[in-house]
C-alpha cells in the first residue's frame, strides 16, 4: 500500500545519498584544498562530513522502526503479525498477542501502541473494519470506572 511504498523510498533515497557522499568525500577534500591542511583539520572536517552523512539515515531509520507497514491478525489464535522495516530496508515481523498490547496514557508522536516493549505506529485509517482495531486496542472492552458514579449520582 502507499505509504509503504513511501517509506522504502524515503529510506533508500537517504541512503543512496548517504553513499554517494561518503564516496565523494576524497573528492571533495582534493578539490577544496582541505586535505592540505593539517591533521586536526583533516580530522574535524571527516567528522562532520561523516556526522552529516552519516546522522540522516540513522535519525530516519530511529523514527520510522516502528511503522506498520502491514498488520495480519489470526483470529483463531488471536495472534498479530506486524510487519516493519529493519535498518537494512529488511522486512521484519513481530508476532504479538491482544494481552502483550499496551496503549500509552499520554500520546506519543510516533507510537500508537508497544507490543511487549516494542513501540508501533498503526495509521487506524488503513483497518477496513472499524471494530479490528477497536480490538486490537481494547476498545471493544467495557469500560472500568473504579469507584465512580453514573451520571445521575447512583453508584
Amino acid at each position: 500500500h502507499p505509504p509503504a511504498v513511501f517509506t522504502e523510498r524515503v529510506k533508500l533515497f537517504s541512503y543512496s545519498s548517504s553513499a554517494a557522499g561518503l564516496g565523494l568525500l576524497p573528492y571533495i577534500f582534493v578539490r577544496t584544498g582541505a586535505g592540505t591542511g593539517g591533521v586536526p583539520l583533516k580530522v574535524a572536517l571527516a567528522v562532520l562530513a561523516g556526522v552529516f552523512t552519516l546522522a540522516t539515515p540513522v535519525l530516519l531509520h530511529l523514527v520510522t522502526k516502528g511503522y506498520v507497514l502491514r498488520l495480519y491478525h489470526a483470529a483463531e489464535t488471536d495472534t498479530y503479525t506486524a510487519v516493519t522495516y529493519g535498518a537494512l530496508l529488511a522486512e521484519k515481523r513481530t508476532v504479538f498477542r491482544r494481552s502483550d498490547v499496551r496503549v500509552p496514557e499520554l500520546h506519543h508522536l510516533f507510537t500508537t501502541f508497544y507490543a511487549e516493549t516494542r513501540s508501533m505506529l498503526v495509521d487506524p485509517a488503513l483497518f477496513p473494519l472499524a471494530r479490528d482495531y477497536d480490538h486490537l486496542m481494547g476498545y471493544d472492552k467495557p469500560l472500568a470506572l473504579d469507584g465512580e458514579r453514573g451520571a445521575g449520582g447512583d453508584p
